[in-house]
């Protein structure tokens, strides 16, 4: 989830004024050098002489950060328009409703008929109608895809993790990006990257939601067994973390199919309050993509084919209880909301990639060991099933020996 686009204005003045700052930003701050107040000084009073202590300059990551602080700063505005636009326009996502055969409510099973092949069968005809409803829409719920306490052995560990990596980045034992990817505004929110085999629980989280759940099959009915895993992390959202703005996470490509599909599993309960994701379904689609890109106005009163888009197109916001998850097009437009409550909430993720396509436009939230390996949908099973067996994990003890 890295994909950091420039904010824009529903006005052409307010948009040529933020990139003409943007612009002055990047052509200025590094070209003046910061003499400090006690050096003009001395300088003054030896006959104006210049001083002989060279003066400083701005550091190139501080030149970043202040790059970055500007431009978070316009997102931010542009997160509230955005806000406002889309104010009477959210629902709550709705759990797909499957029937199934030996089942019971979507994304589990009732107690007669449920296990051996007639369970795999009733997963397959589930995966296979959520799979539609994904392929329309572009998201779709399912329910019950992690036990309740898988959930909370799982968060427990991500936030000792970011703990750990914090950390380590602080001390300069690793470097930032070895255990966080980027992410639209980065302030009290973080996207950490999760090692595999280090820690069992999140063996056991995918196997229950890859083997247990309809999720596997949903993404393997549409990009197939040889579909590769390409992201593997954890969004935190913490207490104050602001509104993103609507964004792609990849572009549309006219005449590809899907790159990507991503799987956003609730941790805990996302109260409306706690930054749910919003998503506008049918969006991935060359037409919406066409209106999304189209920010120009004729006059101040006019608005953008982009804002009309956002304000009057339906909306559904990821209020998702625990263990349960999202899984949408990575085409769909979307954006994190902002968490206006005093609870952190983290939403456990993983991508798959339609295998046909190289670089799909946007970096991989995966540890570099991990993305190397391009694991298959087939190589995960494979490795899970074994592990359900009782035999071990060998393809993620393989990876963990790598990892760094």
């Amino acid at each position: 989830m890295n994909l950091l686009p420039l904010a824009s204005s529903s006005s052409s003045t307010s948009l040529i004024y933020g990139l003409v700052l943007w612009c002055y930003l990047i052509l200025t701050v590094k070209a003046f050098a910061v003499i400090p107040h006690n050096q003009k000084n001395a300088a003054l009073k030896n006959n104006n002489q210049p001083c002989n202590t060279p003066p400083l300059k701005m550091s190139d990551s501080a030149a970043a950060d202040l790059l970055y602080k500007e431009q978070e700063d316009l997102i931010v505005k542009r997160g509230r328009l955005e806000e406002e636009l889309m104010s009477n326009t959210g629902a709550p996502l709705l759990a797909s409703k499957v029937k199934v055969r030996g089942a019971g409510k979507a994304g589990g099973f009732g107690g007669g008929g449920g296990a051996g092949k007639s369970k795999a069968a009733a997963l397959k005809t589930e995966a296979k109608s959520h799979a539609k409803v994904l392929k329309k829409d572009g998201v779709v719920r399912i329910d019950n895809v992690l036990p309740g306490d898988v959930a909370d052995q799982l968060r427990t560990y991500l936030y000792d993790l970011r703990k750990k990596a914090e950390s380590d980045v602080e001390s300069g034992k690793v470097k930032p990006i070895q255990r966080f990817a980027n992410v639209l505004l980065r302030k009290d929110r973080c996207d950490l990257t999760v090692p595999l085999g280090e820690d069992e629980i999140t063996t056991v989280a995918l196997q229950k939601v890859l083997l247990e759940s309809a999720v596997g099959g949903t993404i393997k009915s549409i990009l197939g067994k040889g579909s590769i895993l390409y992201e593997l992390s954890c969004l935190m959202s913490d207490p104050g973390s602001q509104r993103q703005v609507v964004h792609p996470d990849t572009p549309y490509l006219e005449g590809k199919d899907a790159v990507l599909y991503t799987c956003f599993i609730a941790l805990q309960d996302v109260r409306m309050d706690m930054g749910p994701t919003a998503w506008l379904p049918g969006t991935h689609t060359a037409k919406a993509h066409e209106l999304f890109q189209d920010t120009n106005t004729w006059s101040e009163r006019e608005e953008s084919s982009k804002d009309e888009l956002i304000r009057t197109h339906p909306s559904v916001l990821g209020i998702l209880p625990r263990g349960s998850c999202a899984i949408f097009d990575s085409r769909c437009l979307h954006c994190g909301t902002a968490n206006k409550s005093e609870d952190y909430r983290a939403l456990f993720y993983f991508s798959f990639k339609n295998p046909k396509v190289g670089y799909p436009g946007n970096p991989a939230s995966i540890r570099t060991e991990i993305g190397a390996a391009q694991l298959t949908m087939e190589q995960l099973e494979g490795d899970l099933e074994s592990y359900e067996k009782g035999k071990g994990s060998p393809l993620f003890d393989e990876i963990a020996s790598k990892l760094k």
